[in-house]
């Protein structure tokens, strides 16, 4: 089984439609949109959810009323202010650190685990899709993600799926690690901005850290060929294949506002044509067939 993770260091670069595109082409693999935050891969690719699974991710303070001396303590002590003025815990203020159960004289607080989100299991018109949503303010991204794919790695072995295409989030946080631990390749999707580049960099430098294949697409390349040109020199003198150079097209917003991958789109332009020869490279990469 074969796993391919598709990074951006900065968000609106295009991660997710070429996730998407790659979904379509490569016809029956599972995608995994590990961007638990703010997930969108759904939009494009329209999952029917077939399995929901509660994730618990953080703990809740709870006080036993009857067991309370209202001495106050846990009020004083507590940094987020979950702790009311009549003592009762504002459940979404805590932030389940457990300073309150330590300090509270009487043992009248305990702490207990709290439903942060939900991971779904779902089927694609191309395959099958393993996916989660984190509820607001909720800690444990990371650790979301890393079920989002234990997910994905169960759905393909029993669907019999040799490839497992991984959206990843922006940036080179807890979620982004737990996204890129184990995989075969990592494509990272930049646009030719200033923040573009810095963050490309950063990027690759935790790839090369964690000691996954780097590989470089540049999106809407035409937009600023003098900073295209510098992370094309940049990926050379660091020896990183540069699998596509994708340029502009309002094609990609006209498919995504249809809630449509490019492929699907406009099979034909330009944008779509790229795509393909990026997705043909990364499948000789991977050494992946849809056979």
């Amino acid at each position: 089984m074969k796993q391919l993770t598709i990074l951006s260091g900065k968000g609106g670069t295009g991660k997710t439609s070429i996730t998407a595109s790659f979904a379509v082409l490569a016809k029956n693999a599972v995608v995994a949109d590990c961007d638990v935050d703010a997930p969108d891969l759904h939009m494009l690719l329209h999952p029917e959810v077939i399995k929901t699974q509660e994730f618990v991710g953080s703990k809740l303070a709870v006080i036993n009323q009857e067991a309370c001396t209202k001495c106050g303590l846990c009020r004083e002590k507590c940094n987020f202010d979950a702790v009311t003025s009549d003592l009762k815990i504002a459940a979404i203020a805590c932030e389940g650190c457990g300073v309150c159960e330590v300090v509270c004289p009487v043992g009248a607080i305990t702490m207990v685990p709290r439903v942060s989100g939900n991971a779904y299991l779902s089927k694609i018109k191309y395959g099958f899709m393993s996916h989660a949503l984190l509820d607001p303010g909720e800690s444990n991204s990371g650790k979301l993600v890393t079920l989002v794919r234990q997910n994905a790695k169960i759905l393909a072995t029993k669907e019999n799926c040799d490839l497992i295409i991984i959206d990843g989030s922006p940036g080179i946080g807890c979620p982004v690690i737990a996204s890129i631990s184990g995989v075969d390749a990592a494509l990272v999707v930049t646009e030719p901005t200033m923040s573009g580049i810095h963050d490309l960099e950063r990027v690759l430098s935790l790839l090369a850290h964690f000691n996954v294949a780097p590989f470089v697409c540049i999106n809407m390349y035409d937009i600023n060929t003098e900073n295209t040109n510098k992370i094309l020199a940049f990926c050379k003198e660091q020896g990183i294949d540069v699998v596509g150079v994708i340029p502009f097209s309002p094609e990609v917003t006209h498919a995504m506002v249809n809630g449509k991958t490019v492929i699907e789109y406009a099979p034909e332009s330009g944008v779509a044509e790229e795509i393909r020869n990026m997705w043909k490279k990364m499948q000789l990469t991977l050494g992946y067939s849809e056979s």
